[in-house]
């Protein structure tokens, strides 16, 4: 069978994305005059501008009489369950490692899952041009971590590629003067080293949805790679759902990859990937059979939501102002549009006007509210929670494995730092003046570090986490913020007469001419207490000269808070208000007597 199915995997910002690109376009997929963009696979804009891959992506190379089925898989862990799932749609794997960086918390991660589901890895040591490369040592590294991840004898007889994705050359020799502008040492590998899919062509058909896609015309779509048999535009099929029941339902459209497109086709046979559309509420996990030959394979894990938060309507003093969709309903209707193809989100109603949010970590969740936010919603947004589960009376908290790299001196304050949220230190290993910190940590101890973080090392540390384990929940309290905020308790437009006199309380975030209301958070108080200030008080002005001439007041820059950051932030009495056009951090009870009062019952 001339096909073969593989999935990219790597360590976030390793570099699968790019190489996906040169592979596409130096296999002669794309016709010579065909316009395209760099990193043509991440088609949104936040995925362009975050440089990460969020939703899984698949498309196919025709290469020398071979069809190469390519799953391009995202590498932070928040998104580890659609890795789980592609798993089941491929023979082999292409493991993407930086040739500086090496083996990374995620590399683990994604690793873990292809050898737990028994495919065949190639691996690839990518970015061989950086003048930093260690090619043979991040190979010895990568062997040391199929060892300890429990790889067989035949895993462990892994072929090799160096290549430079950015630069679109490739050789099976570590010398970077081996190098040749070709992608064909992968390509031939890919068909030479991976096994066809292990599939039947005869008997009935099966087929099982491991991703979900969504439009308005057809509803849900299964892509998956057909098991058993073939299938028919218009057939009649069967799907036994996960409890055990069947709905009999027609084929509508039937869509096969090549390059970047989804093409009708009429037919499509065992070992391909393909998206199936007929039954508006197909899942995850079924499995869609021919009509009397109804056999279920077996159902996929689905990684539960380890944090939750709550989306409100927006009630501020500004609602309505930037937004062009702020009721309940619209919010309501733009969630359950997402579960639709996001197995990994849950909603809850928590009332008339909120919802409770679930999902497999910060990123996952933010990215939700950033595309909301750039679709014309307004809304407002709780601090992130954990989600605790029970067992047995014990109380179980997630925790996260921790890999820090930072420079020597800033060792001391990331140790104390971690030890102050729970975690407790694994490894700790020095790479000239860098060190390698590793820990667990529970997550919510890492809820609003990632600044704290970033601020303490001045930007030259790199933090990565990803999902460990459900574990006895720590007693001590972790992880929420230690200074006061400076609250606004006026409305009307920031001075700066009034940002300059209160510049010594602490750092502001907002600058003069910007419009404030009561209750709004205005700036971070230099004490560890909430401070209700007025950032809109005028200079009082009088018909007598001043001796001594006025001075222009010159201000320090106020601190800049992207959407992560707000969510970071805040506390459990405030919130993050989102628009098309601002993010505001504000308190939960506006009016500042009725907080003094609810704050003085606690």
């Amino acid at each position: 069978m001339n096909i073969r199915n593989i999935a990219i995997i790597a360590h976030v910002d390793h570099g699968k994305t790019t190489l996906v690109d040169k592979l596409l376009r130096m296999s002669g997929t794309f016709r010579e005059n065909e316009e395209i963009h760099d990193r043509v696979m991440d088609s949104s804009d936040i995925e362009r501008e975050r440089g990460i891959t969020i939703l899984s992506k698949n498309t196919a190379i025709n290469y020398k009489g071979y069809k190469i089925n390519i799953m391009d898989t995202p590498g932070h862990a928040d998104f580890g369950g659609e890795v789980e799932r592609i798993m089941n749609m491929v023979e082999g794997v292409l493991l993407v490692v930086d040739a500086y960086e090496g083996t990374m918390p995620q590399t683990r991660f994604v690793l873990k899952k292809a050898l737990e589901a028994g495919v065949t890895p190639i691996v690839v040591v990518n970015k061989i041009d950086k003048e930093s490369a260690r090619p043979q040592a991040v190979v010895d590294e990568v062997l040391d971590l199929f060892i300890e991840l429990g790889a067989d004898i035949e895993q462990l007889e892994f072929p090799v590629i160096y290549a430079s994705g950015l630069s679109g050359t490739s050789s099976f020799d570590p010398d970077i003067n081996t190098q040749k502008n070709t992608m064909d040492p992968i390509l031939d590998t890919i068909i030479n080293h991976i096994p066809e899919p292990n599939v039947t062509i005869d008997g009935g058909f099966q087929f099982q949805p491991a991703l979900l896609d969504y439009n308005d015309y057809v509803g849900r779509i299964g892509i998956g790679r057909i098991k058993r048999g073939k299938v028919k535009v218009n057939e009649l099929v069967s799907c036994v759902r996960l409890d055990g029941t069947v709905k009999q339902f027609r084929v509508q459209k039937i869509f096969g990859f090549l390059g970047l497109k989804r093409i009708e086709i009429e037919e499509a046979t065992a070992g391909d990937v393909i998206a199936l559309a007929g039954l508006s509420d197909i899942y995850v996990g079924e499995t869609i059979c021919t009509v009397g030959k109804e056999e279920a394979l077996p159902s996929l894990r689905i990684d539960e939501p380890t944090l939750q938060m709550t989306f409100g309507v927006n009630n501020s003093p500004f609602a309505g102002k930037e937004g062009k969709f702020i009721t309940a309903r619209k919010i309501e209707e733009r969630l359950f549009k997402e579960i639709e193809k996001d197995v990994s989100l849950k909603v809850v109603q928590n009332d008339q006007e909120s919802w409770i949010v679930s999902g497999r970590g910060e990123l996952h969740l933010s990215i939700l509210i950033e595309n909301m936010r750039r679709e014309g919603y307004e809304l407002q947004v709780s601090k992130p929670q954990i989600i605790k589960i029970e067992k047995e009376g014990v109380i179980y908290e997630p925790f996260e494995d921790v890999q820090v790299d930072v420079p020597e001196e800033f060792v001391g304050s990331v140790i104390e730092t971690l030890g102050n949220r729970g975690g407790s230190m694994q490894s700790m290993n020095n790479y000239g003046n860098q060190v390698r910190l590793n820990y667990v940590v529970p997550s919510r101890g890492l809820i609003g570090y990632t600044t704290e973080f970033m601020s303490m090392t001045k930007g030259y540390g790199i933090l990565n986490h990803t999902f460990k384990e459900y574990a006895p929940m720590l007693s001590n309290e972790v992880g929420s913020r230690k200074q006061g905020v400076l609250v606004s308790m006026e409305n009307g437009k920031a001075t700066a007469y009034a940002l300059g006199q209160l510049e010594d309380r602490g750092t502001m975030f907002i600058e003069p001419g910007f419009e404030v209301y009561e209750g709004m958070i205005v700036g971070e108080n230099n004490h560890d207490n909430d401070l209700a200030v007025n950032v809109v008080k005028a200079k009082q002005l009088t018909n007598t000269r001043s001796a001594s001439k006025d001075h222009t007041v010159v201000l320090k820059r106020p601190r800049i808070m992207s959407l992560e950051v707000s969510l970071d932030y805040i506390n459990d009495d405030e919130l993050v208000e989102v628009t098309p056009s601002s993010y505001r951090l504000r308190k939960k009870i506006l009016n500042t007597n009725e907080r003094k009062k609810y704050d003085s019952k606690k």
